[in-house]
């Protein structure tokens, strides 16, 4: 590996991990403190361009964008990751059986799982909307059920050569349980292409979750998510289109920080990449 190559992939590891540091903060702060109340109606300050006291301008009810941008981070980074959880304790404990059981068992869950993966994710998860409705739970739980059928086949395909190891052998000759088994000795063993994988889902979740909340469907208003920011900007483009750029960028840095931190976190686990160095 050249010495450029190096260079910049320390440099990516570190802009995608302190990025994700300093959005994670972002996030913790907008969820005590904001320069002002994000929900606050002042309509004689309304669209005034970023300044001093208004840092990223106020929106066309006169409310600061900053103040927003700030909340809608501690929103749409909170419901990311409680969608990334559900959707991975799901695809992780069906994947798990499946592989380490086989037979009937797993045949009864891949058509379960096949019959999702039928669909895209993002429609799937229109259609589980509709079913429990919106909000933050709803946005979890149908985005948690669109994703977890793809993780669950990953844990299944590296559970199969998993439990072919001596040392699982070894285990059952031991007589422990199942379930001690696939704890202990199974699960702890894809911890590494999972971190991969679940590093991708964030990023497919936020970016999901800020879809959802444009079209109406995510966290409802008056409560600041950034895609619901970016959607109440767009009629105001030409006169104040800082309404939609700031939490557009927002948007942007957040995917770009989670993925150059998924490429270290592949180049970390990867048996390959690490055989190279």
């Amino acid at each position: 590996m050249s010495q450029s190559a190096t260079i910049y992939q320390l440099a990516a590891r570190r802009l995608g991990f302190g990025g994700l540091a300093l959005i994670t903060a972002a996030a913790l702060v907008g969820m005590w403190y904001t320069p002002h109340n994000p929900l606050h109606l002042d309509i004689a300050h309304r669209l005034l361009p970023p300044s001093g006291n208004y840092w990223f301008g106020t929106d066309q009810f006169g409310r600061d964008v900053f103040s927003r941008v700030l909340t809608g981070a501690a929103v749409s980074l909170r419901v990311s990751l409680a969608t990334v959880t559900f959707a991975t304790v799901i695809g992780v404990l069906l994947g798990a059986v499946a592989g380490y059981f086989r037979g009937w068992v797993d045949r009864v869950i891949g058509v379960f799982l096949d019959a999702f993966l039928a669909l895209p994710g993002i429609l799937l998860a229109l259609v589980l909307i509709a079913l429990v409705g919106t909000g933050e739970v709803g946005v979890v739980l149908a985005l948690g059920v669109a994703y977890a059928p793809s993780i669950a086949r990953v844990v299944r395909a590296s559970v199969l050569s998993i439990r072919e190891q001596p040392y699982v052998e070894a285990a059952r000759l031991f007589g422990h349980p199942h379930w001690y088994i696939v704890s202990r000795h199974i699960v702890p063993n894809i911890v590494g292409p999972l971190t991969v994988l679940v590093t991708n889902y964030y990023a497919q979740a936020l970016l999901a979750e800020s879809l959802l909340s444009f079209l109406g469907l995510g966290v409802p208003p008056p409560y600041p998510s950034w895609g619901g920011i970016l959607a109440e900007g767009q009629a105001y483009l030409s006169d104040a289109p800082w309404l939609s750029m700031f939490p557009g960028l927002a948007i942007v840095f957040s995917l770009l920080c989670v993925n150059l931190a998924g490429d270290a976190l592949r180049d970390r686990f990867d048996p390959r990449g690490m055989a190279g160095r």
